[in-house]
């Protein structure tokens, strides 16, 4: 296990040293994540046209980023408590920045999948990090400001990626028009190199740290179970796309759903053996809040992720908006989050969690009842409106939601408690842009799904995705549902005596 620096020890560290640094870095990488995530959505439409995908290789394009952190996050996380978060998080700053590379200068659908699970690879490396990172340079008095401000960018980077990547793709047309959206991933590069150059020096203070604490790699590397938690993730994933256009009794998606259950009992029965599994799940097993909290995580993420994805295709196809007016009404939502979810989160520590989240869940459903309940023709207002009712509901459920899972362990296992979270978390974004999307491409058809960027008139295309949109809205309601009942069952008082939720 990865060694813990005793509390008087901490203000002597070289972390210490340059713990303004340490943030400010790490507040880059946690912006860097969610940016390339939102940022793609409005140029969807744009790659599309550029490449000709078809609508499942446009969803495969999001879906790709967003598996490779899901399956990810957790192995990186251990490794890199025991082998060097610094070390890890540089890592991901230079894998981040050569999927970017790659994405932008892919020909074809295939290579620019395959170039944004590469992405994925690096948000991974940097998300398993950079909580971990600030933790180990600021004291516990120092802390929770550190992590506020850190996590203040992850909603900047949801907000500004949409309005970004609309003004990027209507107005960087050099060296073609056609090639602007290339543009979207090209802005990394710049982004990357500074924020390694920066960081460098790090890697020194980190190795005095642990030489003088005499820290050395003493966990086994649990492969058997990431590769099971990997299989379980991607056979469950790839149906709950194609399922639309394959069918949901073909025996592609039946093979490749039984795969998945198969492959999660292996994990399940593999993780209860091991030593140091990839996956604590006695957490889940014996702490009935961190497993509420966490599965009502996994729902509210697989409810909401999906909207910007999907409504970014509803402004541009349906109703012909340019990117960048898309990208403006999409900021609605993460505005919210960004100026409430503090709010919420000083809310939660006087009257508890319980009801927060639940009450968040509630909104979320109404502001997707809306989206459901939106015209073709539907106005900005309207479309406005909607987006803020779900980006209320998402300020009010995250931090207080993200408060009870934290709270529910001791702190000897908060890292692992973080790293649980931010794979429900990654994992519901992934399920809810493949399981939304699928639905909302189900009448499409096989012409439909390959002229929906194209503009072709070959079928109305168009028609076809706003009742299938409306239908993956219904959907998500639905789930957004579920997630408040989870959450209405978790007990008042934290299984490990944190205070109450």
């Amino acid at each position: 296990m990865a060694v813990e620096i005793p509390a008087g020890a901490r203000s002597e560290t070289e972390l210490h040293r340059h713990r303004r640094r340490v943030l400010i870095l790490t507040s880059i990488g946690v912006f860097m994540t969610p940016l390339d995530g939102s940022i793609v959505a409005v140029a969807l439409k744009s790659m599309g046209q550029g490449l000709h995908l078809s609508y499942g290789e446009a969803i495969w394009v999001q879906a790709a980023y967003l598996l490779a952190i899901s399956v990810l996050l957790i192995p990186f996380g251990r490794l890199a408590d025991d082998y060097g978060r610094t070390r890890f998080f540089l890592a991901g700053v230079i894998v981040f920045t050569a999927g970017s590379v790659l994405s932008g200068l892919a020909p074809d659908a295939a290579v620019l999948i395959a170039a944004r699970f590469v992405q994925g690879a690096g948000g991974a490396l940097l998300s398993a990090t950079a909580a971990a990172m600030v933790t180990a340079a600021y004291p516990p008095a120092e802390r929770g400001r550190a992590l506020g401000f850190m996590t203040m960018w992850v909603y900047i980077g949801l907000t500004v990626g949409p309005l970004a990547g609309g003004v990027i793709v209507q107005h960087l047309t050099w060296p073609a028009a056609g090639d602007s959206w290339r543009w979207i991933f090209y802005v990394n590069v710049p982004v990357g190199i500074a924020t390694l150059a920066a960081g460098w020096p790090l890697l020194r203070a980190e190795r005095q740290d642990r030489e003088r604490l005499g820290a050395s790699p003493a966990i086994s590397i649990d492969v058997t179970g990431a590769a099971l938690l990997a299989v379980t993730l991607s056979a469950l994933l790839v149906p709950l796309t194609f399922a639309s256009s394959w069918g949901w009794s073909s025996p592609y998606t039946i093979g490749l759903l039984v795969a998945a259950v198969l492959a999660g009992a292996a994990f399940v029965a593999t993780e209860g053996r091991v030593r140091d599994p990839v996956l604590d799940l006695d957490l889940l097993r014996h702490n009935r809040l961190f497993a509420t909290a966490n599965l009502a995580a996994l729902l509210n993420y697989a409810a909401m992720n999906g909207v910007t994805v999907l409504t970014a295709v509803f402004l541009q196809v349906v109703q012909h908006r340019p990117p960048q007016d898309a990208g403006l009404l999409l900021i609605s939502q993460p505005i919210l989050m960004a100026a409430l979810s503090p709010v919420a989160g000083r809310l939660s520590d006087r009257i508890g969690t319980r009801f927060l989240s639940t009450g968040g869940m509630i909104v979320i459903a109404a502001g997707l009842a809306l989206l459901a309940a939106m015209p073709v023709g539907a106005s900005t207002g309207q479309v406005m409106i909607a987006l803020a009712v779900v980006g209320l509901g998402m300020a009010s459920f995250s931090a207080p939601n993200t408060s009870a899972v934290m709270g529910s362990v001791p702190r000897s296992q908060l890292g692992i408690a973080s790293s649980v979270l931010g794979t429900m978390r990654f994992t519901g974004q992934a399920i809810s842009v493949a399981l939304l999307g699928g639905i909302a491409g189900s009448k499409l058809g096989a012409v439909g799904g390959k002229v929906i960027f194209l503009g072709a008139r070959a079928v109305d295309a168009a028609g076809l995705y706003a009742q299938g949109y409306r239908l993956a809205m219904v959907v998500a309601a639905a789930m957004a549902l579920g997630g408040g009942l989870v959450s209405l069952t978790r007990p008042r008082a934290s299984a490990g005596g944190g205070g109450y939720t």
